[in-house]
């Protein structure tokens, strides 16, 4: 059974997901959502397209896909974003929440948003 839609439902709720938190001022929250929203995304044209792929990096999946440019590159920016927006030691010093702001969160919703128009498209051809 594949269940590569029911990844797609699930990214789109993370995409909402990532909107509240960006609401809600918690920005490093609204970057990693952004970026599992993607993720998900991803993996779900990966099921449907029946390819393998274990990880996280979205603009490694992407390639696989032989996705456009502009979409490889939006994923390689919310890549970053996997770890650095959790994990305090991800920096030198201070916590995550203290390196992003609204205009980081508010590009990595839209990053997301295009990865996810663009893997609905792809999932339509099918």
């Amino acid at each position: 059974m594949n269940r590569y839609m029911d990844w797609l439902k699930q990214a789109r709720r993370k995409l909402e997901s990532s909107r509240w938190a960006l609401e809600g001022k918690f920005w490093e929250n609204s970057a990693f959502d952004s970026q599992q929203a993607a993720e998900m995304a991803a993996k779900s044209l990966m099921m449907a397209k029946k390819m393998e792929y274990r990880g996280h990096m979205i603009s490694k999946m992407m390639k696989k896909l032989d996705a456009p440019i502009e979409i490889v590159e939006m994923a390689q920016e919310l890549d970053h974003h996997y770890t650095n927006a959790r994990y305090p030691d991800a920096y030198d010093s201070g916590v995550p929440m203290e390196y992003y702001n609204e205009k980081i969160a508010t590009k990595l919703i839209e990053y997301a948003e295009c990865i996810i128009k663009f893997v609905e498209d792809e999932i339509r051809k099918l």
